[in-house]
Formats: C-alpha cells, structure tokens, sequence
C-alpha cells in the first residue's frame, strides 16, 4: 500500500483534522531545535541560526504554494491574501487578512509560538527580526514588487491588540 492509497482511507474532515496535527507537529519541530540552541548558545546565536534557516525555508514555502495555487508572476494582493492562507501555520493560529487597494495587512491575532512560550515561562520570541526576512522573501517570491513593513511585533508591540501586524504594500 502506497500513502495515497493510505490516505484514500480517510474521509475530508479526517484529512482537515490531519493536516492541522502536520502543522502543529511542523511547529512544535521548529520551537524544539530553537530553545536547543538558545538553552546551549544563547538568544543570540539561536536567533542567527533562526534567520538563516527562515531565510531558506520562507522562500521554498511561498514557491510551493504559488506552484499550487498556479498563481502568476506579480499576482499583486489577491495573490499573496491566497497564499498567506496556505501557509503551514495558517490553520492553527488565528489571523486576518485586510486589503486596501495596493496593501495587503496580515495581522496574527493570536501566535501559538509565543503562547508556547508564554504556557512554559519562557521569554516572548523576539521575532520581529526574523519576521521581517520571513515575510518580505515570502512576499517577493508571490510578487517581487512588495515592500513588506513592521507595524507591531514583539519586541516593537504598538499594538497590543493582536501578537504581530505586517503591512504590504506594492510599489
């Protein structure tokens, strides 16, 4: 029996159900090599390694989902709003998406990393930096034309209303 066939077996809300457990499986992995790193080396050398690996992984990501969706080069803000829903992450933390003519504004309502943190005392992620590369190279691969900006995000909350805010604008 090959995996399609295993998973023929399985009906849609059964298949749902399992994408979610990828995801958080997914996320917990992530969350699992960083506080390796931090515990042994520090914030510090936890947050270069998070960088580089946010810098490959961000890229292949947004270059599957485009695959997927068979979305055009320079799909604009129709094109990431679609994509942004199909991140891994994107079913199991709380989000919405705005678009205002040429901008597109993700906000994470509610973030299971730093929730994760937060259940086990740890210090919030200090994830604007990696934030930044993560959502600007996503951004460029659906449309090259983005410029991403910071609105709010731990350590810069401004607003407290949700745990990040990220604006997209086409230039």
């Amino acid at each position: 029996m090959n995996n399609y066939d295993t998973l023929n077996q399985y009906t849609k809300d059964e298949l749902i159900r399992l994408i979610e457990i990828y995801a958080k499986n997914w996320l917990a992995m992530d969350g699992v090599w960083f506080q390796s790193v931090e515990r042994k080396l520090g914030m510090d050398e936890a947050m270069y390694h998070d960088a580089a690996v946010w810098q490959s992984f961000t890229v292949i990501e947004a270059t599957r989902i485009k695959e997927f969706l068979q979305l055009p080069d320079n799909s604009g803000v129709a094109g990431l709003a679609k994509a942004l829903r199909l991140r891994f992450y994107a079913n199991i933390n709380e989000d919405s998406i705005e678009i205002d003519g040429n901008t597109l504004t993700y906000t994470s309502i509610n973030c299971r990393v730093q929730r994760a943190r937060e259940r086990k005392g740890l210090p919030f992620h200090p994830c604007k930096s990696i934030g930044i590369i993560e959502y600007s190279e996503f951004a460029k691969v659906i449309d090259a034309r983005f410029v991403c900006r910071c609105i709010s995000c731990y350590p810069d909350i401004t607003d407290t209303s949700c745990c990040c805010k990220w604006q997209f604008t086409l230039t």
